[in-house]
């Protein structure tokens, strides 16, 4: 019996980029249960597999609605940003792209994560990112109820 090598098991890239290889299953799989695989995958794992290769790329970056599912999330959070983007006809990949970074931050502000800082220099190893008046808002708000 001939024992498989591990490049024989794995999904090897071609000199174009491409996968190829007996595990790739968006080759062999309906466009749509492929979809269906992806849309299980965090932001983040999702930005990671587009870069396996030329076709999985192609797969998530053409399909907008991969996208939807965490930018919803995002929303939970940051509603005026989302439907404001989303109305200026931004893709779902793009909204999420654009408010990601600002709705964890917010949502730790929310979570009273920041309650206890003294100093500005408590702050420098945290994510940050812009937020506007609404948002401090927002958090000055929760603030004060707790």
């Amino acid at each position: 019996m001939q024992r498989s090598t591990p490049a024989d098991d794995d999904v090897a890239l071609d000199e174009q980029g491409g996968c190829h290889g007996h595990q790739n299953f968006a080759e062999r799989l309906p466009w749509e249960m492929s979809q269906s695989i992806f849309s299980r995958l965090d932001p983040r794992s999702l930005c990671s597999a587009s870069l396996t290769c030329t076709q999985w790329r192609r797969l998530i970056l053409d399909c907008d609605q991969l996208w939807r599912r965490s930018c919803l999330e995002v929303r939970a959070v940051c509603q005026r940003e989302v439907d404001r983007d989303r109305g200026d006809g931004h893709s779902w990949k793009v909204t999420l792209v654009r408010n990601y970074v600002c709705s964890l931050v917010k949502r730790d502000w929310l979570a009273g994560r920041y309650s206890s800082v003294r100093s500005a220099e408590e702050l420098y190893e945290r994510r940050m990112c812009p937020l506007d008046v609404h948002a401090w808002g927002e958090i000055l708000e929760a603030e004060l109820q707790r």
